[in-house]
């Protein structure tokens, strides 16, 4: 079994990232910050003119005929960008609702007893009567509650994982160049043993989880992809709560993205089956 990319797959990867990078920088990511529970329709229609929801229809049905371990390259990307809206959702509802493949319709679906984006969606997938909206911690993912749960797809379980890795990802790169340019004493706090080893923990908590997401993508077995949900998770969480160290003080500011990259890893890890908390806990975690 061979886990390294092809170029087909590179070349995908960082297609993905140059599209995002164009269409939702900096700039964009404050500007969805600062209008919550809106999306961008534009953006979404590129993502489907892109291939996004359609990358594992077959070619016969309008679709790019690529399968699960290129979703994971492609959705890992969108979690590096702290992407918004029911990509999964709309991604696994392609082929099955009119317009979702294409980006035309943006779908939502019932996932453990939580949805995101009820209010902004054209379609919802299961049951959502009697749903109460949440404060969610995360300005860019509104939330609901049912009180029946749904059943969670693995392969969206899956590609939550991948959203995750993005996230564990770029929160390495985060605490690395601060470590690198912030100086402390005349020193780059990088110099200093306890940052150096907290590095050291994001890397290596993200390369595992990259693995095991990896290698789920191309077995598709059940409890691969349980233990790389539960390993991005982790890498995920606790590498957002780590850059956010490295970053001391800076890393509480409102004006930082490292806050962002937190609250999303822990809505993301409400997703599915697994212990769904109280917005009241959820809360209680960002201040532990």
């Amino acid at each position: 079994m061979r886990f390294q990319l092809t170029d087909d797959q590179h070349a995908l990867r960082a297609g993905v990232r140059q599209l995002l990078e164009r269409r939702f920088g900096h700039e964009a990511l404050r500007a969805a910050v600062d209008a919550p529970g809106r999306l961008d329709r534009g953006l979404w229609r590129a993502l489907g003119e892109a291939g996004f929801f359609a990358l594992r229809l077959p070619e016969a049905r309008g679709g790019v005929g690529l399968g699960l371990p290129e979703a994971v390259l492609v959705f890992e990307e969108a979690g590096r960008a702290l992407l918004p809206g029911p990509l999964v959702a709309t991604h696994l509802a392609a082929g099955s609702v009119p317009g979702a493949a294409t980006g035309e319709t943006v779908v939502a679906a019932v996932d453990g007893e939580l949805v995101e984006w009820l209010d902004g969606a054209d379609a919802v997938l299961g049951d959502t009567s009697g749903a109460v909206p949440l404060r969610s911690l995360d300005p860019l993912t509104p939330l609901h509650r049912v009180p029946v749960a749904g059943v969670t797809d693995p392969v969206g379980s899956l590609l939550t994982a991948a959203e995750q890795l993005g996230t564990a990802g770029r929160v390495c790169e985060l605490a690395a160049q601060h470590a690198r340019t912030r100086e402390q004493f005349g020193r780059p706090v990088g110099a200093f043993q306890a940052v150096q080893h907290l590095c050291a923990d994001l890397l290596v908590r993200a390369e595992i989880a990259r693995v095991a997401v990896y290698a789920a993508a191309v077995t598709a077995d059940p409890a691969d992809i349980a233990a790389a949900r539960l390993l991005a998770d982790e890498a995920a969480v606790r590498g957002a709560r780590d850059c956010l160290q490295v970053h001391g003080g800076m890393g509480f500011t409102w004006e930082a993205d490292v806050h962002l990259h937190l609250k999303r890893a822990w809505v993301r890890a409400q997703r599915g089956d697994g212990d769904t908390q109280s917005e009241e806990l959820l809360a209680a975690r960002l201040a532990g």
